[in-house]
């Protein structure tokens, strides 16, 4: 009887963390950000949470309206943007992650590859490039920029080819480099990135509108800020890539390149004070921080004390695993930081360094980390780490729900956790125990959401 009252109490406390988590996506949903930002009143429309806050834009006064955008949540931003503007749209262009489309009027959508960008990424940026190329001063251009959308945003610099640039971007997303870092280098090899999008569009007007998927809000490295400011260099680039021992590989093309602008040769991205921004508003609609409050709230009405730890969690992922479980052991044992019931929440965005062949993704590398802390703890605590975005690196699975009986559950599979952790073979473990924690695609992509739920 009592192990019966044990398997229906982890029941109910892993059904609860996969309720707090989607009302976590929800809160960020990008159609919704969208029209809690821009609302219309008349030929106006009025930026801001509160109406007008972040400014107004008279219709009336541009001769012509384009849409502009990329990112995983960028085709929902788009339906809301048509449904307050579109009388107004002359045209629009935005490039989107496959699967992540919506059914527009007014605005035409490539489907492209991500995180690896491909050539259907590289024809729609090339007509993004093109239309902003046709604005003049009495137009106002609106960009819808979301998480992913450095990937779906490719146009390789200079001599460089697509494949040399999907080689170099493999490389830096298996040897644990940063979203900074990776952004550094790809706006440096790419014409669409780092500012060059807003010098492309002078001297048009442009609001640009982001969905944040990176650490801190750094507008300059939400999709490689195409729309920002660069804040990075050639030589910054140069040093990531020597940084993680990638200099010998470099494709000789991104070699050339990268020291012609070391060398001054060629310009570097548009920094602040240029005039490609003399007419740009940047604004950030939707980030990690909004989902992990409605977590928050989610928690609290399901009957557990929520505890927000930071939105702001990076590093290497096993080692952030270590600290969540042990924050979980501490709450089962002395009732700290809150006492059971209880929910401690983070986000962020964590990092792999890839050594094995398996598949997974940081999200359900952490669960399978974490599970073999939690291994032989009392049926009181669960972990889940999933991606906002519903996609947890190249599988269909947004992370992973695990217990103190995840571990055993796959010994009971043939399954040795550790040899699997080695292999970053995560999905594959999950996939026998059945911890994968599933959404499909959500349209939306704020980083990461963590849960330690305690019973």
């Amino acid at each position: 009887m009592g192990e019966t009252v044990e398997k229906g109490d982890l029941a109910r406390l892993r059904s609860d963390a996969e309720a707090v988590f989607l009302a976590a996506i929800r809160r960020v949903d990008p159609y919704e950000a969208v029209k809690r930002f821009v609302r219309r009143e008349g030929r106006r429309l009025l930026l801001g949470e509160r109406p007008g806050s972040a400014g107004d834009l008279d219709l009336d006064a541009y001769q012509r309206v384009f849409v502009v955008g990329g990112g995983k949540a960028t085709a929902p931003m788009a339906r809301a943007l048509e449904e307050l503007a579109g009388d107004r749209i002359t045209e629009g262009r935005i490039n989107v992650k496959y699967g992540f489309s919506e059914t527009l009027e007014r605005t035409a959508i490539m489907e492209a590859d991500h995180p690896v960008p491909d050539r259907s990424g590289v024809d729609g940026t090339r007509d993004i490039m093109d239309l902003l190329a046709q604005a003049g001063d009495r137009d106002l251009v609106i960009s819808l920029i979301s998480g992913g959308g450095s990937a779906l945003l490719p146009q390789p610099a200079g001599r460089i080819r697509l494949e040399e640039k999907q080689a170099v971007t493999r490389k830096l997303l298996e040897c644990g480099a940063s979203i900074d870092e990776i952004n550094a280098v790809r706006k440096h090899i790419s014409g669409s990135k780092g500012g060059q999008m807003a010098r492309a569009a002078a001297p048009a007007t442009t609001v640009n509108l982001m969905l944040s998927d990176v650490v801190g809000d750094r507008m300059d490295v939400i999709a490689s800020g195409p729309f920002v400011p660069d804040a990075s260099t050639f030589q910054d680039a140069w040093h990531t890539l020597d940084r993680y021992g990638l200099l010998p590989d470099l494709p000789n093309a991104v070699r050339e390149h990268l020291e012609q602008g070391r060398n001054g040769v060629i310009p570097d991205t548009p920094k602040a004070g240029d005039p490609a921004f003399e007419r740009v508003t940047n604004l950030i609609i939707g980030s990690n921080i909004q989902a992990l409050e409605r977590a928050a709230q989610e928690a609290g009405s399901l009957g557990y004390a929520p505890l927000i730890l930071s939105s702001m969690i990076e590093g290497e992922t096993r080692d952030v695993a270590k600290v969540h479980a042990a924050i979980g052991r501490e709450m089962l044992k002395t009732g700290r930081p809150l006492a059971p019931p209880a929910c401690v929440i983070s986000g962020g965005e964590t990092t792999v360094t890839i050594r094995g062949k398996g598949r997974g993704g940081r999200n359900q590398e952490f669960g399978l980390a974490a599970a073999l802390e939690l291994a032989g703890l009392p049926s009181r605590i669960v972990l889940l780490s999933g991606g906002t975005d519903g996609n947890d690196g190249p599988t269909d699975a947004a992370g992973a729900v695990v217990d103190p009986t995840t571990v055993e559950r796959g010994r009971a599979s043939g399954l040795d956790a550790e040899a699997y952790l080695d292999d970053n073979d995560a999905y594959t473990f999950f996939s026998a125990t059945g911890d994968l924690l599933m959404t499909g695609p959500t349209k939306t992509n704020v980083m990461d959401v963590r849960l330690v739920m305690v019973k």
